[in-house]
């Protein structure tokens, strides 16, 4: 008899397990836990799991546990979704509960993949063969959930590492790289606690590969990926804290514009100055010419004035037929104020990666958007690859709130000459919840990535600049009305991951599953199994 295999080996129990997925669920932002300690948190929760499946006496035991771990983490870790379907939204309290859960529950199927193919693939134990079969099964289910059905990569696992040892290898392989050695460390670190029969030789070499490969990280994050790239940059970027509850209502609109004029005139006649003004997505709540074009004069004249480019968000409409995006918009002294408001500029960025049920509707969904209180949605997409912005010998590559959440889809723009990263967000939606604090990491991550700084203009928080190797160098509080002046360096130079996106990992990940699989195939198979 296999003791490890028992149902009721030590910390193998359900309870332990839920106890984990609420452990996980808070290792993905500062507060309530410390940055330092969110590594930590993550091989305790991750590793339960890690050890929990591969225990388990069957593989579909594995899949079913995994699954209520999941569901359990994804309702804990996204229940800010809430709050923008029941406090901004307008949906009645149970539905909205009801689907934070449905959501939970369907990104926890991919948990029960990774965990039924984990189990399948090491029916023996818990060595290192067993903890590669998991940690490239995991990250192939999280290349999975940030891919099908326009992806939700939100708390991948790699985000639990921004403060942690194996950030560094974002820059060799992206975020996927980073999960496979949170989900390996996570075993390893887990399996050396006992468990049954298992001879403790056979955990070593796993613990071992987990600490050469934590110490590699920080030699990594030290290398000098990129360089500077012509002359630094003043920026200003503006938080006007407009509530979502009044973002849209007409009696405030006027107000909330002219605060963001005012704001963007203080800092460009401030001390300090600016070359280069930033202002949140939908800052502006109305198509272009739904403006007189005074409105427009002002601001290019104010730009003009003191030198500067100013970049906003706005929905542009460019019609007919109805065509109409979510953008971002270059102010300055040679912008053609009528191609503007046409919906034409030259100088425009159109989010391309929307946010299914905020910004199109999927099908058969149409009842559910329509109970919310949503006056912009059903966006039309930008293109794939779109030009940077240029400001004052800088190349700006913009992206618009969710899109940061996908490193891959970053990299066409800094591969065509982008020095500086600019994300452009309203997450009013979800109040001051964990959403500010975890959108941040995700950023801190692309900045890791590319050796990019990172700007964050948001409307409500977290508005922030990231150094090129993901450190936060300026933030405002959230829930603030504030502007934030640093001086960024432009920076030049592709990483390795910037050079070849996310095709080695996975093709590594795919190398790892077909042999481990061949593997098992060549070995009658166990009966806990059958």
């Amino acid at each position: 008899m296999n003791l490890s295999r028992l149902p009721d080996a030590p910390l193998n129990r359900l309870p332990w397990l839920l106890a984990g997925a609420l452990l996980y669920a808070l290792a993905f932002a500062p507060g309530p836990l410390p940055a330092w300690l969110l590594p930590c948190a993550q091989w305790l929760g991750l590793g339960l799991l890690a050890r929990h499946t591969l225990l388990a006496p069957t593989p579909w035991r594995a899949a079913r546990d995994a699954w209520l771990f999941g569901t359990v983490f994804f309702a804990l870790g996204t229940y800010w979704i809430y709050i923008s379907l029941h406090t901004f939204g307008g949906i009645p309290a149970p539905l909205a509960v009801a689907a934070v859960v449905a959501l939970a529950a369907v990104m926890a199927l991919y948990f029960g993949l990774a965990a039924l193919l984990t189990r399948w693939l090491a029916p023996d134990g818990l060595g290192l063969p067993a903890i590669l079969a998991w940690s490239a099964a995991w990250t192939g289910a999280e290349w999975l959930r940030g891919t099908l059905f326009t992806g939700f990569p939100w708390l991948n696992a790699a985000y639990a590492q921004v403060d942690g040892p194996y950030a560094g290898w974002a820059i060799l392989g992206g975020a996927y790289t980073v999960a496979f050695w949170a989900a390996f460390s996570s075993a390893a670190l887990l399996v050396c606690l006992p468990a049954g029969t298992l001879a403790l030789r056979r955990r070593w070499p796993a613990l071992g590969l987990a600490l050469v490969t934590a110490a590699a990280g920080p030699l990594l994050a030290r290398v000098e990926w990129s360089h500077a790239d012509g002359e630094p940059l003043r920026v200003a970027l503006v938080q006007g804290n407009i509530g979502q509850d009044i973002k849209f209502d007409p009696i405030h609109i006027v107000n909330a514009l002219q605060t963001h004029l005012q704001m963007s005139a203080a800092a460009l006649e401030s001390e300090q100055g600016a070359d280069l003004v930033l202002l949140p997505e939908t800052m502006i709540p109305l198509f272009q010419h739904q403006l007189p074009m005074a409105f427009w004069e002002q601001w290019r004249d104010l730009a003009a004035n003191h030198e500067a480019v100013v970049l906003m968000g706005v929905p542009l409409y460019s019609g007919p037929p109805d065509r109409y995006t979510n953008s971002i918009v270059s102010l300055h002294a040679e912008t053609d104020l009528d191609a503007l408001f046409a919906g034409t500029p030259a100088e425009h960025y159109d989010k391309q990666h929307l946010v299914p049920f905020g910004e199109f509707i999927p099908a058969g969904f149409r009842w559910f958007v329509d109970m919310m209180e949503m006056p912009l949605g059903d966006f039309n997409r930008g293109d794939i690859s779109q030009p940077p912005f240029p400001a004052h010998g800088q190349s700006v590559a913009a992206n618009i709130c969710y899109e940061d959440v996908f490193g891959e889809e970053l990299l066409p723009a800094v591969r065509n000459g982008a020095t500086l990263l600019a994300n452009f967000s309203n997450l009013g939606w979800f109040g001051s919840s964990w959403a500010l604090r975890q959108h941040l990491q995700m950023s801190r991550l692309r900045a890791q990535e590319t050796a990019r700084p990172m700007l964050r203009a948001t409307n409500t928080g977290a508005t922030a600049i990231v150094d090129e190797r993901g450190q936060v160098q300026h933030s405002l509080p959230t829930a603030s009305v504030g502007t934030l002046y640093a001086t960024v360096q432009g920076r030049s130079g592709l990483t390795p991951y910037a050079r070849t996106g996310n095709t080695p990992v996975l093709a590594v990940i795919a190398l790892l599953l077909v042999l481990l699989g061949a593997a098992r195939l060549r070995r009658k198979p166990d009966a806990a199994s059958r």
